[in-house]
């Protein structure tokens, strides 16, 4: 391990021991400190935040992208302020802490023993959406987290999604999806983050008005196992509520090749996650390169560690 991952480790392992010990009104005024200095700094992550609401906001002035990437800035910092302080929050705080309409899709998928997946973007906090459904549905589900170095930074994220009631499977390794199927097969819940896919078996598409990659995973699993696929979005407001949808399902088409259906059902995916994105574009917290045009990288500016 490198000192780096090293020093990386003992600030998220900080973070968690420090960070939930906090009132919430501490708590937040942190996190949004931390965020006027991160955006402040106009490092490379705040400017790649930019350029991606550039695109979701295609008339908006710089002025306008700076407010939206400071308040971007704000919104992730949220997320990780009350991801560090979920595994302290009572039953009572989670089940207050989301409000979702329309989560009559996800029952009523729940209750015909098909088993469902529900696929989100990077909007506001996925961990509190799924810790609601694990506390106010009693339902436990399967999601998959990508390996994180140094390793015991993955165990860490592992054992605080385990501690929410989450079976979390390594998103490396050809297992996953088979343990997946099994579970949707047995009426269970798949929740998958679905926004972004670099990898060459990415569906492409059109995003924004410009060509990006998703992943496969969740109309693959619906086609192979009958499961329901259901969009979700999320937002926050002035509120310490955060909000959130759940959309109608994604269905699979009558004909065309697995192939035709899999890019037929991203596509839908991809234009659920649009609408939320565009109405609340502070909340997706994409500091990475999406869009294929972008990913050939320009001199001074890689990617955020």
């Amino acid at each position: 391990m490198s000192a780096q991952e090293r020093l990386t480790d003992a600030l998220y392992g900080l973070a968690w021991s420090t960070v939930r010990k906090l009132p919430e009104p501490a708590a937040v005024r942190l996190g949004r400190t931390i965020a006027d200095l991160a955006w402040q700094r106009r490092g490379k992550g705040v400017r790649r935040l930019e350029r991606n609401y550039a695109r979701v906001v295609p008339d908006a002035s710089p002025e306008r992208l700076a407010e939206l990437s400071r308040a971007g800035m704000r919104s992730y910092l949220r997320y990780w302020m009350e991801s560090f302080r979920l595994p302290a929050w009572s039953p009572e705080r989670v089940r207050a802490g989301f409000t979702p309409k329309d989560v009559h899709h996800l029952t009523d998928g729940l209750a015909s023993d098909r088993g469902v997946v529900l696929a989100l973007p990077h909007l506001a906090n996925w961990d509190l959406a799924g810790a609601w459904v694990t506390t106010e549905l009693r339902t436990p589900f399967t999601t998959v987290a990508e390996r994180l170095k140094p390793e015991t930074l993955y165990d860490r994220f592992v054992a605080y999604r385990q501690g929410l009631g989450m079976e979390v499977l390594p998103h490396s390794g050809g297992s996953a999806f088979g343990t997946l199927a099994r579970r949707l097969r047995e009426g269970g819940l798949v929740c998958l983050v679905a926004d972004r896919d670099l990898s060459a078996s990415g569906v492409e598409v059109e995003f924004f008005g410009a060509t990006a990659r998703m992943p496969a995973g969740p109309a693959l699993l619906a086609q192979q196992t009958g499961a329901l696929l259901l969009p979700v979005t999320l937002w926050y407001d002035d509120s310490p509520v955060m909000q959130g949808r759940v959309h109608a399902p994604v269905e699979v088409p009558e004909t065309g090749t697995k192939v035709e259906r899999t890019s037929v059902m991203t596509q839908a995916l991809a234009d659920a996650f649009a609408t939320g994105i565009a109405d609340h574009p502070e909340d997706w917290h994409m500091l990475q390169r999406l869009w294929l045009e972008d990913l050939e990288p320009r001199p001074g500016d890689e990617e955020p560690a």
